[in-house]
């Protein structure tokens, strides 16, 4: 009985409110039908999904090697670590090693470890004998 001493702008306008209204409450409904017909599981006997169950598990599979191969490439990065670590450590290992075999093996050590031995340090220089050889 309101509407009657309004002019006709005004229930047009209300009219247009009152649309917008439901329009809302339709989406809200649909959203809750999604939900639940995800929850219930009817969505999987619907025709849409039945024709495209292949493409459904070809999905599937995607996501399982897409998992799989970030567990290997973990496994992977945790062994290329454990072997660069182990690399640095022979690295290390040799180095010293090398270092030892050059301190004891200078000249004046051998020298001086050899003397008592009755091993001697040369004074004569070392010759080179060069053979030329026939080209055939």
């Amino acid at each position: 009985m309101d509407n009657v001493y309004r002019s006709k702008d005004d229930v047009i306008v209300e009219k247009v409110n009152v649309s917008k209204k439901k329009k809302t409450n339709k989406k809200k409904s649909a959203s809750v039908s999604v939900v639940k017909q995800i929850l219930n599981g009817e969505f999987l006997v619907q025709d849409y999904v039945v024709q495209n169950l292949g493409f459904v598990f070809f999905l599937f599979l995607m996501f399982l090697l897409v998992i799989s191969k970030g567990y290997y490439s973990k496994g992977l990065i945790k062994d290329i670590e454990t072997t660069q670590t182990d690399l640095d450590a022979k690295t290390a290992e040799y180095v010293e090693s090398k270092a030892r075999l050059e301190e004891v093996t200078r000249r004046d050590v051998l020298v001086r470890r050899l003397t008592p031995r009755g091993v001697l340090e040369t004074t004569k220089p070392a010759k080179v004998i060069r053979v030329k050889r026939e080209e055939e």
